[in-house]
């Protein structure tokens, strides 16, 4: 087996297409999971027993079912009930969801751990509840969770490839349309596995300086 340098050249514009995908999925899979993970972590703490009851149950069903089984029925399932999206949006809305529940725990456990004195101040001065929550609890909470948010964004990276099983052509899904399609297996799919390591290593050395920086 020899290396070809000009199989790796062939590839590249593949190869940047699918890291434009690629990129475009993670930013908005963490736009969601971000978002959505914080709103049920606030319904989970309403007094509302109806409200967290079913809020618990979607959650740790979600959690508890494999990604790539909720994306199969977002994209095969859906349809059949005239709920229709394209395969790039049902990928972003799958990996959203799906690590929404476990930014969901991050967020109550940064809510959870500011001191309990911030809480008290807050109604000692009568503020609004929403205020509470704006200006003193959720600021102070998510700084404390920002590092861990950050360690599922290098998660949901490194799910992307699944994407490709529902016909999203990302890094993987390129790679292995070219290898198909020229049968050349070692060239690209080494190129999709270093891109992931020069991604994926600077961001978590990126993590762990804010996470000091953070902290202390």
């Amino acid at each position: 087996m020899t290396w070809d340098w000009n199989a790796v050249g062939d590839f590249m514009p593949h190869f940047w297409d699918g890291l434009l995908v690629t990129l475009q999925a993670l930013a908005l899979g963490s736009v969601i999971s971000f978002a959505l993970g914080l709103v049920w972590a606030l319904l989970m703490r309403t007094p509302t027993r109806w409200v967290r009851w079913p809020v618990g149950v979607v959650t740790e069903f979600v959690r508890n079912t494999p990604l790539l089984v909720q994306l199969f029925f977002l994209f095969y399932v859906l349809p059949e009930w005239n709920v229709t999206f394209s395969a790039l949006t049902t990928g972003v809305v799958a990996i959203g969801l799906h690590y929404s529940t476990y930014t969901m725990q991050v967020y109550r456990a940064g809510i959870e751990g500011v001191p309990a004195g911030q809480w008290e101040a807050a109604t000692a001065l009568s503020l609004p509840v929403r205020r509470t929550w704006t200006a003193v609890i959720l600021p102070q909470a998510v700084r404390r969770v920002v590092p861990a948010l950050g360690n599922y964004v290098i998660a949901m990276l490194k799910d992307t490839p699944l994407l490709m099983t529902v016909t999203v052509l990302e890094m993987l899904g390129e790679a292995r349309l070219y290898s198909q399609q020229h049968f050349q297996f070692t060239e690209p799919l080494t190129v999709i596995g270093v891109a992931f390591v020069l991604i994926s290593y600077p961001a978590s050395l990126l993590l762990r300086a804010l996470e000091r920086r953070l902290v202390h």
